[in-house]
């Protein structure tokens, strides 16, 4: 197999850092401590804040949107200029308990997830810790641990940023297997749902859709294979990991990986909904139990950093406004980085962690699965709109397009009409 001269530059500096974590920096990470935390966001604010009379007009469109789609709670968020302006919960977050939704609540916000895994192997690389050109199988692979396993010697030629760009030669052509787990135990005789290895054992035996950054499909199992990048190289799990050098400096405390059932939620994590007219499903393990699609159709927490952070929009908008060059915050990314991830190659390759960068400048990251549709959209004007729901809709993921333009329906309207504070800050003395 000939090794490419960039595959193997990349290596060169991926073993470096490697070799730095595993030394003064991998006892640092042992040891860790994190510097006092600020009032966590989650804590102090509430809707009253946000209630206001110049914005009654906005509170009644979004309350048509709900009624419209059947959505029982929404969280939004509206920064401007690293500022929050504005941040509320309409609706319920658990209805049956009379807990109506808040800044504070928490919500699964599938694929957006996406994005904190891209900021968190930018992260690594920025610290000499991979290349995004390393390869990910072969001998010097960062997840060489599975080469026994693959066929296809085109696994070789991949690269973490063919993952990140959903460009690695995955398919869902035959269903996507993050969604599909009792296929996925059929088709390898597995007695019970696999564990993330096992699972990653028995995808890379077969052979990719296509040769890896000659073509693209959107993949979750990609993204999981990321989430393995980062425990590999920093021998933390990911959730540990990211929490630590991403999400608790970047001033966003109450993320966490999402559990699969009613019974596992956090304490502050909002009630998620079906339609009223959805079925029941078989459960995701096998058990042959039918549950609610939401909670055991699928297995969310598996999907890691592909699709299971927990966060609430206020603290989702502080990590945007550490990873967009805007002054105002100090960013946790350096500009370069920053402009890396959000240029727009062409219309046919995926920028980094983000959905969608557009020539303009506007950029856009999406996500939904059942119980959940997730949107945070970044206009040129440094003005950033994030709008979580707690319920599916018969659209299912082309939901985002009905909340994207709802956002772009409020924005001429009200955008204007946003009080001039921080509430990142100083919430009651606005």
């Amino acid at each position: 197999m000939r090794i490419r001269p960039a595959v193997i530059a990349a290596v060169l500096l991926t073993a470096l850092g490697v070799f730095l974590l595993r030394g003064k920096d991998r006892d640092m990470m042992a040891g860790y401590t994190p510097a006092p935390e600020p009032v966590a966001l989650n804590e102090i604010l509430t809707n009253s804040l946000s209630e206001l009379p110049e914005l009654k007009g906005m509170d009644a469109v979004i309350d048509s949107f709900m009624r419209a789609w059947s959505i029982k709670g929404i969280s939004l968020s509206v920064m401007r200029n690293d500022s929050l302006l504005f941040s509320r919960g309409y609706g319920w977050a658990d209805k049956e308990k009379g807990q109506p939704m808040t800044p504070g609540t928490t919500l699964r916000m599938a694929s957006v997830s996406k994005l904190i895994t891209a900021v968190g192997i930018m992260k690594m690389q920025e610290e000499g810790l991979l290349n995004i050109q390393s390869p990910v199988f072969g001998p010097f692979g960062i997840l060489n641990e599975y080469d026994r396993f693959i066929r296809d010697d085109r696994y070789f030629e991949m690269t973490v940023e063919h993952l990140l760009r959903h460009q690695a030669g995955f398919s869902t052509d035959g269903g996507d297997p993050m969604f599909s787990t009792p296929a996925v135990m059929r088709r390898y005789g597995l007695a019970k749902a696999p564990d993330t290895q096992t699972l990653v054992r028995k995808l890379v035996s077969e052979p990719l859709a296509f040769d890896p950054g000659t073509f693209q499909q959107y993949s979750n199992f990609g993204y999981l294979l990321l989430s393995l990048v980062i425990e590999k190289i920093s021998g933390m799990s990911y959730e540990d990991y990211m929490q630590a050098y991403v999400l608790n400096p970047a001033g966003c405390y109450g993320f966490h990986i999402a559990n699969n059932y009613l019974s596992e939620r956090y304490p502050d994590e909002t009630r998620y909904y079906m339609q009223p007219d959805a079925e029941p499903v078989r459960e995701f393990n096998g058990s042959g139990r039918t549950v609610i699609r939401c909670y055991g159709g699928n297995d969310i927490h598996a999907l890691s950093g592909a699709g299971a952070w927990v966060g609430s929009t206020p603290e989702l908008a502080r990590l945007i406004a550490v990873i967009d060059s805007d002054p105002a915050l100090e960013d946790i990314l350096d500009p370069f980085t920053i402009e890396q991830m959000t240029t727009r190659l062409d219309d046919d390759t995926y920028p980094l962690g983000w959905v969608d960068c557009s020539l303009e400048g506007e950029w856009t990251r999406t996500g939904s699965f059942s119980g959940t549709s997730a949107l945070v959209k970044r206009f040129p004007d440094g003005e950033c709109w994030i709008l979580i729901t707690n319920t599916s809709t018969w659209r299912g993921s082309h939901f985002s397009r009905n909340t994207s333009e709802l956002v772009r329906s409020l924005r001429p309207r009200y955008s204007a009409s946003l009080p001039k504070r921080n509430l990142f800050y100083s919430p009651y003395n606005t």
